[in-house]
């Protein structure tokens, strides 16, 4: 049993379908500025997320079970 709750599908594809509306509207304006990359990074973040467990919790689990097969 996981401590974490995992996101409904339609949650997952409403916070993607919401990441990737703000990334092409913020695109113009992202463009000229020096913290673009902070911000698409946390767009990464919001896109990759599909439960309450941290996001850098999940991938060092997947890389553990990678590197163990």
């Amino acid at each position: 049993m996981s401590v974490y709750r995992k996101y409904p599908w339609h949650q997952v594809l409403l916070r993607r379908i919401s990441a990737v509306t703000l990334g092409v509207l913020a695109l113009p304006v992202m463009l000229f500025r020096r913290d673009r990359t902070r911000f698409y990074s946390y767009l990464y973040r919001v896109w990759i997320k599909t439960s309450d467990k941290p996001v850098w919790l999940a991938q060092s689990e997947l890389v553990i079970t990678v590197r163990n097969n």
